[in-house]
């Protein structure tokens, strides 16, 4: 296993895997990594909106729906502690894993404060 530490806003909330980058969504339903393209198209998923009155990603690309809990059962445990996420990747120490910044929309970017503070894990 690896693990790589990520901030949970800001600078350095990105981790990129294989070129597949996973990000740290912060509901008010819940917190979990997110991988951060959508299942569908690829689409930029860390700036989906969560539907109103519902457990559900919109993808700014294309609309689609991707329910959350489908969306966390592709991404990875984490464990966070402060403004740090530690995430936890199977298999040997990759390559090409970077730190990176990826913006995050608003709706999955809330402070602490704003919503339950465990971390969902897949």
């Amino acid at each position: 296993m690896h693990v790589v530490k990520i901030s949970t806003t800001g600078l350095g909330n990105c981790a990129e895997l294989n070129q597949v980058p996973y990000v740290y969504a912060s509901t008010s339903f819940g917190a979990f990594v997110l991988p951060a393209r959508c299942p569908h198209r690829g689409g930029p998923l860390h700036l989906a909106r969560v539907e109103g009155g519902s457990h559900r990603l919109i993808c700014p690309w294309h609309g689609r729906a991707t329910p959350v809990g489908r969306a966390a059962r592709h991404g990875l445990p984490a464990v966070r502690r402060g403004d740090r996420v530690s995430i936890v990747f199977p298999g040997d120490r990759p390559d090409d894993c970077l730190v990176v910044h990826r913006p995050l929309s608003p709706d999955i970017s809330l402070r602490p404060g704003d919503r339950p503070t465990s971390v969902a894990h897949a």
